[in-house]
Parts: C-alpha cells; sequence; structure tokens
C-alpha cells in the first residue's frame, strides 16, 4: 500500500544522535547531511508537493549500514512534507515506525544550525518539492560548497539535482561545469501539466545551462546514475541505493 501524503506538524528543537568514539564523545566528521524542502505544494498553486519519503529512507539506510552518522536539513528546518511511502517495503516500513527516523524528519535542522566541517558529503533528496526553496537558499549553498571544497561529496537523487544548479568554485564558476550530472529529466515530466508549469526551472536544461552534460537514460527505473569525481546524481528513485553506495565508497576513498 503507498500512502500519497504525510505531513509533520513542527515540535520542539531536536539534536540527532552520534556513534561515540573511544573516549565516549561523538566523531566529528563521520556525518553525512540529506538536505529536503519544507515546500507541500507546487509553488503557489493548491496541488500537494513533497519529499520522495524513499529517496530519503533509502539512501538513509545504507548510510547508517555504513556506520554514519545522519542529520536531515530543510531550508527553513522543522516539518517537511513526505510522500510515495510505500508500506510493502520493509526498509520503508521499518523506519517509518522508527520513532527516532521520524523525528530526524519531523524536526529537521535549519542551515544555520549545520557546521559544514562536520560532515563527509551532502546529499539531496528528491520529491516535487525539492524544485523549491532549495536551489536558492544560500545557507545551503554554503554548507555544500564547503563540504565540497574540504574534498568532501556533493550528490544527488532525481528532482534533488534541482537543488544542486546553483552551487559555485570559489571562482565563482559553476560547479557542474563540465561535469556529467543526471537527475529526473523533462522526457519523465507532463510538461503540459499544471504542476509542471510551477517549476522555477528544467533540472535538464539548468544542468546544461550551468555547463554540465546533463545524461539520462531513456528507461524508467534503469538503475541509471554518473559518478563524476566527488560529484555522484542519480536519475530516479531506482537509483537511490547505487548513489548511496557510491557516496558510501567516494568517503572512503579520501579516508
Amino acid at each position: 500500500m503507498a500512502l500519497y501524503l504525510l505531513l509533520f506538524q513542527p515540535d520542539c528543537a531536536f539534536a540527532s544522535p552520534v556513534s561515540p568514539g573511544a573516549n565516549g564523545m561523538p566523531v566529528q566528521g563521520q556525518k553525512i547531511l540529506i538536505v529536503t524542502s519544507n515546500q507541500h505544494t507546487y509553488g503557489n498553486t493548491s496541488i500537494s508537493a513533497a519529499n520522495h519519503f524513499e529517496e530519503i529512507v533509502i539512501a538513509y539506510d545504507v548510510f547508517r549500514k555504513s556506520g554514519y552518522v545522519v542529520d536531515v536539513v530543510s531550508p527553513e528546518g522543522g516539518a517537511i512534507p513526505l510522500n510515495y511511502i510505500d508500506t510493502a517495503n520493509e526498509i520503508q516500513k521499518a523506519h517509518l515506525y522508527d520513532a527516532q527516523f521520524m523525528s530526524l524528519l519531523k524536526n529537521t535542522r535549519h542551515p544555520r544550525q549545520v557546521r559544514a566541517g562536520d560532515y563527509r558529503a551532502v546529499y539531496y533528496s528528491g520529491g516535487g518539492s525539492a524544485m523549491f526553496g532549495v536551489a536558492d537558499n544560500k545557507d545551503i549553498q554554503e554548507i555544500a560548497t564547503a563540504i565540497y571544497r574540504s574534498g568532501g561529496v556533493v550528490s544527488a537523487i532525481c528532482h534533488g539535482t534541482a537543488g544542486i544548479v546553483n552551487l559555485k568554485n570559489l571562482d565563482g564558476s559553476s560547479l557542474l561545469a563540465g561535469r556529467n550530472i543526471t537527475g529526473f529529466p523533462d522526457l519523465f515530466e507532463n510538461t503540459k501539466a499544471d504542476y509542471y508549469k510551477t517549476f522555477p526551472f528544467s533540472i535538464d536544461k539548468e544542468v546544461s545551462r550551468k555547463g554540465g552534460n546533463f545524461e539520462y537514460s531513456k528507461k524508467w527505473a534503469a538503475n541509471f546514475y554518473i559518478v563524476d569525481g566527488n560529484i555522484i546524481t542519480g536519475q530516479d528513485p531506482s537509483a537511490t541505493v547505487s548513489v548511496a553506495q557510491e557516496v558510501i565508497k567516494a568517503i572512503q576513498r579520501k579516508t
């Protein structure tokens, strides 16, 4: 059974758990940051939009099983909307009833509560919400670019690629220029639909406009992903596991 939308209401401040080191103190630099969106409609319409639960939870599961602490951030902090929750999937169902995990999504961090130096990678999850409020958020941009410049990984899945289009190098050039990038292509969008007309940009065209080489599979659910150095992107939900695994590999190559 798939549940379309689950929208949390804001709650009190929350501090995520961290793995203890030998002296019982948190291990620094062994964390991964998931970026989500607070947007619950497509633009200013009444059409519901949300973050893709699978793209969050499956990546989270890979990261945690690999020994990393995971935090979740959103432009405004606090509650985020969710959809595409499939309770027939064992991993999704297990996390849906995991109070600690769901609290992460109910109490996402505000960008100003995040210290970039604590993270080895940033992962932008998708869903329609990802098209709004993330790409233009200066604080999130600064976090992601700081992680990248320190040798960390920038990764995204599906519509999450929208969030990385404005990232820049120190010289002001686009981080995507000359890089091979994928994300959710217009091929699989209903470009004539009302929801699509609210998009601030086309992911395909914006990546290309920023000098990136946008690639994609014409086959749906093809587990299509691209690793270009420390930038890792996936086309649609089917590539979530692969993207997460490649993030771990990239981190370990730097360790």
